[in-house]
């Protein structure tokens, strides 16, 4: 199951060792007290095979800060 999930994901991530890399770094800030950490760790290759981990947020522009700031 696991390894389906790290096929998935490095449809987006170039390498192994970067995919390695980010991982962990999402599974420590993603993990919940009192689960499983290969739970946490299937959840976080989960949302890599569904988006781009690397891709950077959009900036939002000061006109839709300012909008969100009204509301």
């Amino acid at each position: 199951m696991r390894s389906e999930l790290v096929t998935g994901a490095l449809r987006y991530v170039p390498n192994r060792y970067l995919l390695t890399r980010l991982a962990a770094k999402a599974i420590r800030g993603f993990h919940r007290p009192n689960t499983r950490i290969a739970e946490t760790a299937n959840e976080v290759l989960f949302r890599f095979s569904l988006s781009d981990p690397l891709r950077r947020p959009k900036r939002e522009s000061p006109r839709m800060i300012e909008l969100r700031r009204a509301s």
